[in-house]
């Protein structure tokens, strides 16, 4: 079945269009998101040989996977990188859409920091647009099992990338600095005051105080109060936060 207008385009593979001999138990449903038909086109002729790997859909926009209805669920998806380019949370969309699908981002050049950042919200793999068809069916296989496909370079990125993070969390040079008033406010925060309270306390206003949270917010990477306790216990800030309220009250 095949819908199309000038936006997007999607199709559906019924099992009449598609008829493997592998078990329903073992086969494995494919969803592939391209925006290039030659990639979709491809890719089925690929997968045409193995009777273990089944296309279910295909589309070339990420918002037209809002429009799939399959069962039972796919287990893959194939996600072209170049989708993904201007977003931020496209990955745990899909995720939270199709809580058990594993994703393969298929990208025509790999990069630090994206490619780290793919991993952490939950890719299983990042393979070349040049892949072989050959190690293509082997990690759409590798990953369809529950294992992540990730190639050498990565593997010192990701590692990396963890390693700086545990030496954030220690380090005292690397922690974000913060200013008397933001250590002030954090210090109430914890004590479970309002921002109406604290601003009283300051001597300033509500918009203020909120202002403040803003960037506090961003400096610690924590996105409401409850991470900001949390953040607080693990790192110890309460304790400073503390003695920077003590002036602030005095003065």
């Amino acid at each position: 079945m095949t819908e199309s207008n000038s936006k997007h385009a999607l199709e559906i593979v019924s099992p009449a269009e598609h008829t493997p001999s592998a078990k329903p138990d073992t086969l494995i449903r494919v969803i592939i998101a391209d925006s290039q038909s030659i990639y979709r086109v491809g890719m089925q002729k690929i997968f045409a040989a193995e009777t273990d790997l089944q296309i279910v859909a295909q589309v070339d926009k990420l918002d037209t996977l809002h429009t799939l209805s399959l069962d039972p669920p796919a287990d893959v998806l194939i996600l072209e990188g170049n989708l993904l380019a201007g977003t931020t949370d496209v990955v745990p969309g899909i995720v939270a859409l199709f809580p058990d699908i594993k994703i393969i981002v298929q990208t025509s050049g790999t990069e630090e920091n994206h490619t780290v950042e793919l991993y952490r919200k939950g890719v299983r793999g990042i393979i070349p647009r040049s892949i072989s068809p050959e190690l293509l069916i082997r990690c759409i296989r590798k990953i369809a099992a529950g294992e992540t496909w990730i190639d050498n370079q990565s593997v010192n990125w990701v590692i990396e990338a963890y390693r700086a993070q545990a030496m954030a969390l220690t380090d005292p040079r690397l922690q974000p600095r913060l200013s008397p008033k933001e250590l002030s406010i954090i210090a109430l925060i914890t004590q479970g005051k309002r921002n109406k309270e604290i601003a009283f306390q300051i001597g300033t206003t509500e918009q203020v105080i909120k202002n403040y949270l803003r960037k506090i917010y961003e400096k610690l990477g924590v996105s409401d109060r409850l991470e900001l306790a949390l953040y607080c216990l693990h790192h110890q800030l309460d304790k400073k936060a503390k003695e920077a309220l003590k002036p602030a009250a005095e003065a």
